[in-house]
């Protein structure tokens, strides 16, 4: 299949659905965090996509500040024991992360693609 130029992907829309940076409509992943080889409609080969550690950098940042937060909120007003903080939070950690992780990796791999950066960086 030939691609042809369409109107432009988002590379938010893109990340969050998990589709295709150029046609929007292939699958990015194989599995739960492992890309395809290449899209299914337009082709691209995903062998240069490479998120590196920042999606898990950001999803450590957003979901600390949330958890935190809520933490000294729920501290605060109620004073819970601490084996309640651990059965509310714990659970909330491992939930968010799984649940953000792979949309982070999907919008930074798209945002890549959209501003044609690339992993293959010669040193010497």
């Amino acid at each position: 299949m030939v691609y042809s130029a369409g109107p432009e992907v988002s590379p938010f829309r893109a990340g969050l659905t998990c589709k295709c940076p150029r046609c929007g409509g292939g699958r990015l992943f194989q599995g739960y965090l492992k890309l395809a080889e290449r899209c299914p409609n337009c082709d691209l080969d995903y062998a240069a996509a490479d998120s590196g550690d920042g999606p898990a950098v950001f999803v450590i940042l957003i979901l600390g500040f949330m958890v935190v937060a809520g933490a000294l909120v729920v501290e605060v007003m109620h004073q819970p024991p601490y084996w309640l903080h651990a059965a509310l939070w714990l659970p909330s950690i491992l939930v968010g992360a799984a649940m953000l992780l792979r949309p982070f990796k999907a919008t930074l791999i798209a945002l890549q693609f959209r501003h044609k950066a690339t992993s293959n960086i010669e040193v010497g």
